[in-house]
């Protein structure tokens, strides 16, 4: 069962929680933190199988009639694996939260209960987000919350501009991806941003928060503006060209790469900053 969860909690997406934490440790103007450790194991497979698992939870009627579930892309789950799945979401996420409450400045504590409730609200009832057009997408932001409660975390200032437009690119990200769901989503009712704007909508939608994600980017490294900027002009233009579900399948796998270019080269830098005492 193990290997199971291991495969529900996405360890392909693992970038999208890990690496901003790194990131945040960066940030703070050291390339290491003991501190940061639990952080860090914490936002590998216990909290990716928070995510994850609880939305196999609730989805599975989606999940079945979708083609790309049951891969690496995602899960498809059996009724009967539900009790194992929560058992292994609170055993493995529990245990540091504890921590986190009995050793964490109240400042990184809010945020990291409000990162929990989020994720865990978008999938589960009363709150759901995923079937809350425009909420589905915001919501997502809470994807850059690393960049604020590691630092605090950390007893250091927040970087606000990186964070803020982390936030903007994550909420862009989520509904350019959904554009691939569009038509699952729609036919068991599921209205997500993606199936209210449609995919020509969600050209406009994930092209205004790219752009001001760029903007909050280039107050901080303009080169990964840049990046940011080309790639995600990439991937708007091939929308835009060809404004269909089947289109946001074909780009999934090179949206997938998004954060792991833009944070190689964000990355780089800050590391080569550090090391070289230029930074902070």
């Amino acid at each position: 069962m193990v290997g199971r969860l291991f495969h529900i909690s996405r360890p392909v997406l693992w970038i999208n929680t890990v690496g901003p934490a790194v990131v945040g440790v960066w940030l703070a103007g050291d390339l290491w933190r003991w501190e940061a450790l639990p952080i860090l194991l914490w936002l590998t497979l216990p909290f990716n199988l928070l995510i994850y698992g609880v939305n196999d939870i609730f989805d599975q009627e989606t999940d079945a009639k979708n083609p790309r579930k049951g891969s690496l892309e995602g899960a498809k789950i059996r009724p009967e694996e539900v009790r194992p799945i929560w058992r292994g979401v609170l055993f493995t996420n529990v245990p540091f939260l504890i921590y986190f409450l009995s050793i964490l400045p109240y400042g990184a504590i809010g945020w990291i209960l409000l990162y929990t409730v989020l994720f865990t609200g978008y999938s589960a009832p009363p709150l759901r987000f995923k079937a809350r057009p425009y909420l589905d997408s915001l919501s997502n932001a809470a994807y850059a919350f690393p960049l604020v409660f590691v630092p605090l975390a950390l007893g250091e200032e927040v970087v606000w501009p990186a964070a803020l437009g982390l936030m903007a690119w994550s909420a862009a990200k989520h509904t350019f991806d959904a554009v691939q769901d569009i038509d699952e989503d729609r036919k068991v009712g599921i209205e997500t941003t993606a199936v209210r704007l449609g995919a020509r909508g969600v050209f406009f939608w994930s092209g205004a928060w790219w752009a001001f994600a760029t903007v909050c980017f280039a107050l901080v490294n303009p080169l990964v503006a840049l990046v940011n900027a080309v790639y995600a002009g990439a991937l708007l233009y091939a929308l835009y060209l060809t404004p269909a579900p089947e289109t946001g399948h074909r780009l999934y796998k090179y949206s997938i790469a998004f954060p792991y270019i833009a944070g190689t080269v964000a990355g780089v830098q800050l590391v080569g900053a550090i090391s070289l005492g230029a930074y902070p």
